[in-house]
């Protein structure tokens, strides 16, 4: 069983910047797709960003295309989430996910969502943005 444990949430001003991080137990972290997703009350569970298992691929949703940076090191265990220019908008709760199956080789491109299973889940950290 992994364990993902999210931190660095907060409140922060409309413009301004979080960087998130998710440690993983085990010792096989390398080979997990991991993700970050997010949810408001009212709302649905709203993928946010992916990433293979090396790093080569990402995916991101539009909402955060080009404002968002997932990346990871797999050296430290650490899924990172660095959060610019936030908008009201992002206020949510913020999960870390893993496919922690025993991937290995070739990365693929990530085209979708639904390409990797994410069957274990962190508790959240809470991200705020005021306006």
């Amino acid at each position: 069983q992994v364990q993902l444990a999210e931190s660095g949430g907060g409140l922060v001003q409309a413009g301004g910047s979080l960087r998130l991080s998710c440690v993983a137990s085990g010792r096989t972290f390398s080979s997990y797709v991991m993700g970050w997703f997010r949810q408001t009350p009212g709302k649905g569970r709203e993928s946010v960003a992916a990433i293979t298992w090396r790093g080569g691929s990402t995916l991101y949703a539009d909402s955060v295309k080009g404002r968002f940076t997932i990346s990871r090191d797999n050296a430290k265990n650490t899924l990172y989430l660095q959060m610019n220019s936030l908008k009201p908008e992002d206020t949510a709760v913020y999960y870390c996910a893993a496919d922690p199956r025993q991937h290995v080789g070739i990365e693929p491109v990530f085209t979708s969502w639904d390409q990797f299973p994410f069957t274990s889940w962190g508790q959240g950290t809470q991200v705020i943005v005021s306006s």
